[in-house]
C-alpha cells in the first residue's frame, strides 16, 4: 500500500531528498552549539578569557546562522515536497474516478469518495509536510546527543537505557489503541458529507416537506460522532505528551542529582553537567518528535488504506477487446440479453430485439420494467450478464468506449447541467461547435426562443445543476447538447417529460429533418410521445412482451392497451376539469 502511494512521489523525488539532507545537516550544527557553550564556561569564564569567548562565540553563531539557512531551505523544499505529492495524488485519484464503471462507483458512496479525495489526500499531505522535519532530524539528533553524552560522562549516559525502553513501550500501546480510532474517525467524515450532500442535493424537497427539523437532527446525530470519535481518537493520541514529559523530568531529575554528586565530589565541572543537560533534553526532545512522527504515520496509513482502495478498483469496462471498428449505420441488436446488478437479481432477462438503422423505436412499460437499464446496455454505461448487444453486427465491446457513446448519444431522465454558461454546456456535445450550429440545434430542440429572451441569451450563467432555468428548459438545452453530437443513435429516456405535448411533437419533427438517418429510441411513460414511432416495444419486469406498432398493439397487448385507455382517460378528466 505504502509503495504504491509512494511511486507518486516520482516528481517531486528531487525536492524530498533535497529537503531530507538540508533537515538531516540542520542539528549537526545546532549539537555543536552545547560543545561550545561547554568550552565557554569551563575554559573561557573559569580562566576570563575574552578571547576564547570570543572566538567560541563567533563560532556559535556561525553554526546557529547555518542551522537557520538550512532550516529555511528545508522548509521550503518540504512544503514544495508535500503540496505537490497531494496535488498528484488528487489527479491521480480523480483520473482514476472517471475511469470507473457505474458498477465500480456503486462500491462507493459519493460522499466517501470526496472524502477520500479531499480529506484523505490532505492528511498524506501533512504527514509528508509536517513529518518529513521531525522523521530526518530527530534521528541524527537523538544519534548524535548521545555519542556526546557518552563522551562527557559515560555513566550517567547509561540513564538513556533505561529510559528508551519504557517510552517504547509506552508509545507501542498509546498507537496499537488509536490505530484503529483513524480510520473510525474517517468514515465518521464521510457520514457528515453524506448527510450534507443529500441535504442539499434535494433542499427543494426538504423546505418543500417542511423536513427541515428532521434533516437537522440527522445531521446533528453524525456531527456528534465525528465530534466523539474524534476526541476519543485526540484523547487517546495526546496522551503521548504527558507520557513523555513524565519519562523527560524523571530523567532530568536523576541526572540532576546524580550529576550534582559527582560535581561536589570534584569529579564534574558545572559546564559538563550543563552541556550534558542539553543533550539529554535534545534526546528527549528527539524522542518526542519521533513519538509525534509514529502518530502521524498511524493517521495517515489509515487515509492511505482508503486511498488505495480507489487505486486498486479494477475497473468493470476496459476497451481490451476493441478493434478500430467505426459505427456506419446504427443498426442495433439485443442477442438473448440478461442482466444483473450486484444484488445478483436479474433485471433483464431473455431480451431479444433487433432495431434497423433509421428507425424509430419507442419503449414503453410500467414503472420498474428496467427500460432505461436497456438502453445504458447499447453506449456501454453496462456491461451484459448474458448475451450479447450488436451495433452494425459487431458486439459493443469491439468498439472503443469513446467511440461507442460518441456514436450514441443519450438524453438520460436526470438532466444534468453544469456551472457555467448555456454555450458551454451545449459545446459538452462539440466543443469545435460554431455559433450557427449552436443556433441550429437549439431551435430543433425548441430551445432558442427562451434562451435568446434572456438578458445574456446563450452566455447566460447557470448555477450548479442549472437550478436557474425550468425543468422543461433544461431537458431541452440537454436535447440540443445530444443533438450537437450528430450521433448514429439517439437516445431518448423519459427526456421530454417536462414538456407540453405541442412542443414534444415540435421536438419530434424538428429531429427528424435535422437527423433523417439516425436510429431513435424513445422511452417513454406517455403513449402519444411513442405512438408515431415505426415501432413500439412493451416491457414489463425485464422482458419484452410485445413489439408492433400504436394500431396493433391496441389489438393484442393487454398492457399497452391499459397504458394507453389510463391515460386517454386521464387527459379527458382533465379537459373536463378546465
Amino acid at each position: 500500500m505504502l509503495k504504491k502511494i509512494a511511486s507518486y512521489v516520482g516528481p517531486y523525488k528531487k525536492s524530498l531528498i533535497a529537503a531530507a539532507i538540508c533537515v538531516s545537516a540542520e542539528p549537526v550544527f545546532e549539537l555543536v552549539i552545547p560543545l561550545l557553550m561547554a568550552d565557554i564556561i569551563d575554559v573561557g569564564i573559569k580562566n576570563n578569557d575574552r578571547e576564547f569567548i570570543f572566538i567560541r562565540g563567533g563560532i556559535m553563531i556561525i553554526c546557529a546562522l547555518l542551522g537557520l539557512i538550512l532550516g529555511i531551505f528545508s522548509s521550503k523544499l518540504t512544503a514544495k515536497c508535500g503540496n505537490g505529492i497531494g496535488a498528484e495524488l488528487r489527479r491521480i485519484e480523480y483520473r482514476k474516478l472517471q475511469s470507473l464503471s457505474f458498477s465500480n462507483i456503486d462500491k462507493f458512496r459519493v460522499s466517501s469518495l470526496i472524502t477520500r479525495l479531499t480529506s484523505d489526500v490532505a492528511t498524506v499531505q501533512n504527514a509528508v509536510q509536517s513529518g518529513l522535519r521531525p522523521a530526518c532530524r530527530a534521528p541524527i539528533m537523538m544519534t548524535t546527543a548521545i555519542v556526546a553524552s557518552f563522551l562527557i560522562n559515560a555513566r550517567m549516559a547509561l540513564v538513556f537505557v533505561v529510559a528508551a525502553p519504557v517510552l517504547a513501550v509506552m508509545l507501542f500501546f498509546i498507537i496499537r489503541r488509536v490505530r484503529p480510532m483513524y480510520s473510525k474517525l474517517q468514515q465518521a467524515v464521510d457520514r457528515v458529507n453524506l448527510t450534507v450532500q443529500e441535504n442539499l442535493t434535494a433542499i427543494r424537497v426538504v423546505k418543500a416537506f417542511v423536513r427541515g427539523k428532521e434533516e437537522e437532527a440527522k445531521f446533528e446525530e453524525a456531527n456528534e460522532e465525528l465530534q466523539k470519535t474524534a476526541e476519543h481518537s485526540v484523547k487517546t493520541a495526546s496522551l503521548n505528551m504527558p507520557a513523555m514529559q513524565l519519562v523527560m523530568y524523571a530523567t532530568i531529575l536523576c541526572i540532576l542529582g546524580f550529576g550534582g554528586n559527582l560535581i561536589n565530589t570534584g569529579r564534574m565541572q558545572v559546564g559538563e553537567l550543563t552541556g550534558f543537560l542539553s543533550y539529554v533534553l535534545q534526546v528527549l526532545n528527539s524522542l518526542m518528535m519521533i513519538s509525534n512522527v509514529f502518530l502521524m504515520i498511524t493517521r495517515s496509513l489509515a487515509s492511505c488504506r482508503r486511498i488505495a482502495e480507489v487505486f486498486n478498483e479494477v475497473p468493470d469496462l476496459d476497451d481490451s477487446e476493441a478493434t478500430d471498428a467505426v459505427v456506419l449505420h446504427g443498426d442495433i441488436e439485443f442477442r438473448d440479453v440478461s442482466f444483473m446488478y450486484e444484488s445478483g437479481k436479474y433485471v433483464l432477462s431473455d431480451i431479444n430485439l433487433k432495431i434497423h438503422a433509421g428507425e424509430t423505436v419507442g419503449i414503453v412499460g410500467p414503472t420498474g420494467s428496467s427500460k432505461s437499464t436497456l438502453v445504458q446496455l447499447i453506449p456501454r454505461l453496462y456491461d451484459v450478464s448474458g448475451g450479447v448487444v450488436l451495433v452494425d453486427g459487431r458486439p459493443v465491446r469491439e468498439y472503443t468506449m469513446r467511440h461507442l457513446r460518441d456514436s450514441a448519444s443519450m438524453v438520460l431522465q436526470n438532466n444534468t447541467l453544469f456551472t457555467g454558461t448555456i454555450r458551454e454546456n451545449l459545446k459538452w456535445g462539440d466543443e469545435n461547435a460554431s455559433d450557427g450550429e449552436i443556433e441550429s440545434v437549439c431551435r430543433t430542440a425548441c430551445a432558442h426562443d427562451f434562451i435568446s429572451a434572456m438578458k445574456d441569451g446563450y452566455d447566460t450563467w447557470l448555477g450548479q445543476g442549472g437550478v436557474n432555468l425550468s425543468g422543461g428548459q433544461k431537458q431541452r438545452i440537454c436535447i440540443a447538447r445530444a443533438l450537437l453530437k450528430k450521433p448514429k443513435i439517439l437516445i431518448f429516456d423519459d427526456s421530454t417529460s417536462a414538456v407540453d405535448t405541442v412542443t414534444e411533437a415540435h421536438i419530434r419533427e424538428g429531429i427528424s429533418q435535422y437527423l433523417p438517418g439516425t436510429t431513435k429510441i424513445i422511452i417513454a411513460q406517455r403513449i402519444s410521445s411513442v405512438m408515431h414511432a415505426d415501432k413500439i416495444v412493451v416491457m414489463d419486469e425485464g422482458r419484452i412482451t410485445a413489439v408492433g406498432t400504436h394500431d396493433g398493439l391496441l389489438k393484442s397487448c393487454d398492457i399497452y392497451k391499459e397504458i394507453y385507455e389510463s391515460q386517454r382517460k386521464g387527459d379527458a378528466q382533465n379537459e373536463e376539469a378546465c
